[in-house]
C-alpha cells in the first residue's frame, strides 16, 4: 500500500515537472535567439548590467514574414514590457508601436487626471483645460507660474481653465510638500485663497529659503498660510488644525497619478491632454494654447502687441 502511494506521488511529480517545463518553453524564446536579441537590445539601448532582460517566445503577428515578441526589462520591483517584431529567419528585429486610431490619445490622458475638487482659475466650463503638476519650491515652477499669472490668465481667462496638481519633489525641495498640504488646507475653505497663496509663494520662494533649517522653513510656510487665512476671513482654528495635522493623502494621490502619467520633473503641464515640459517662453505657451483652442473649435484671443504686455518678475 505504501509503495503504491509512493509511486503515485512520484508520477504526479513527474507530470507537474513536465507541465512546468512546457510552460517555460512556451513563454521563453529559443535560447540562441534569446541570447542574440538580448545582446543587440543591450548594445543598442545601453541597458545596464543590473537590468534583467527576458524575451518571450515568438508568436504570429499581423505582419507577413515577422513574429511578435515581448522584451521585458526588470530591475528589482520595476518591470517594463516592450513589443518587438522578429523576422522568421531570426535576422531582423523591429521595435513595434501599435497605435489605436479609433481613440483620441489626448482625451485618454485627461481621463487619467483627477481634477475633481481642485481650485480652478479662468473659466471652469472652458473647452480647454491646462493641468500643471507643480512644486512650490521649484524655481522653474516659479518662472512658469509668473508667466501664466497674470499675463496668460488675462488673455485666456474666459477660454481656458487652469488647474494645479501637487507634485512636490521633496528629495531636493524639503518644504515643498508642506506648502502643498497647507495650500490644500486653504483650498478646502476658499479656492481663491489657494491661488493667492500660490501667487505669493511662487513670487517669494527666497523668503522661505532664507530661513535657517527645515523646521524654520516649515514655520515660515505655516505663517504665510495663516496670514492668507486671516486676509480671507477663514475659520482660523480649523485652518490651524489642518496645518498641524499635515494630512498628505491628496498630495500622495497626486504624486502617484503623476508618476503613472510619466511626470518626472516640474513644471509639467497637460493642455487638453497634450504634455508640455518645463517653463516655456510666453510666445511658445501662446502657440500651444492657441492650437488647443482651435482644435476645440474656439477662436484664440487677440494678443497684445509686442512691447505692451506685462510680465512677472522672477
Amino acid at each position: 500500500m505504501l509503495r503504491r502511494i509512493f509511486v503515485y506521488i512520484f508520477r504526479r511529480s513527474i507530470i507537474v515537472l513536465i507541465l512546468i517545463c512546457l510552460g517555460c518553453s512556451a513563454q521563453s524564446a529559443p535560447p540562441e535567439l534569446a541570447r542574440n536579441i538580448e545582446r543587440h537590445v543591450r548594445a543598442y539601448y545601453a541597458v545596464p548590467a543590473e537590468v534583467h532582460v527576458n524575451i518571450t517566445a515568438p508568436k504570429a503577428s499581423d505582419f507577413p514574414g515577422y513574429d511578435s515578441i515581448v522584451v521585458s526589462f526588470a530591475n528589482g520591483e520595476k518591470k517594463q514590457d516592450y513589443d518587438f517584431l522578429v523576422s522568421k529567419d531570426g535576422k531582423t528585429l523591429l521595435r513595434m508601436t501599435k497605435l489605436d486610431l479609433s481613440t483620441d490619445p489626448y482625451a485618454e490622458v485627461m481621463k487619467k487626471i483627477d481634477i475633481q475638487g481642485r481650485p480652478v482659475r479662468g473659466n471652469k466650463d472652458a473647452r480647454v483645460t491646462v493641468v500643471s503638476y507643480d512644486d512650490f519650491q521649484c524655481p522653474y515652477c516659479s518662472v512658469m507660474h509668473q508667466t501664466m499669472f497674470p499675463q496668460i490668465l488675462n488673455e485666456y481667462g474666459d477660454k481656458v481653465a487652469f488647474i494645479y496638481k501637487d507634485f512636490p519633489i521633496a528629495e531636493i525641495h524639503p518644504w515643498s510638500t508642506r506648502a502643498s498640504v497647507n495650500a490644500n488646507c486653504l483650498a478646502a475653505q476658499n479656492p481663491d485663497a489657494y491661488w493667492t497663496f500660490a501667487d505669493y509663494v511662487h513670487a517669494n520662494q527666497r523668503e522661505v529659503n532664507g530661513e535657517k533649517g527645515t523646521p524654520a522653513q516649515f514655520a515660515k510656510v505655516d505663517l504665510l498660510t495663516m496670514q492668507e487665512g486671516q486676509k480671507r476671513n477663514l475659520d482660523l482654528p480649523k485652518l490651524q488644525a489642518c496645518i498641524k495635522a499635515q494630512k498628505d493623502d491628496l498630495v500622495k494621490a497626486s504624486l502617484q497619478e503623476g508618476d503613472k502619467l510619466g511626470v518626472d520633473a516640474t513644471p509639467t503641464m497637460y493642455v487638453n491632454g497634450q504634455k508640455v515640459n518645463g517653463a516655456l517662453p510666453l510666445e511658445e505657451l501662446r502657440t500651444i494654447l492657441d492650437q488647443a483652442l482651435k482644435d476645440a473649435g474656439v477662436a484664440p484671443p487677440v494678443h497684445p502687441a509686442a512691447g505692451t504686455q506685462k510680465t512677472g518678475s522672477g
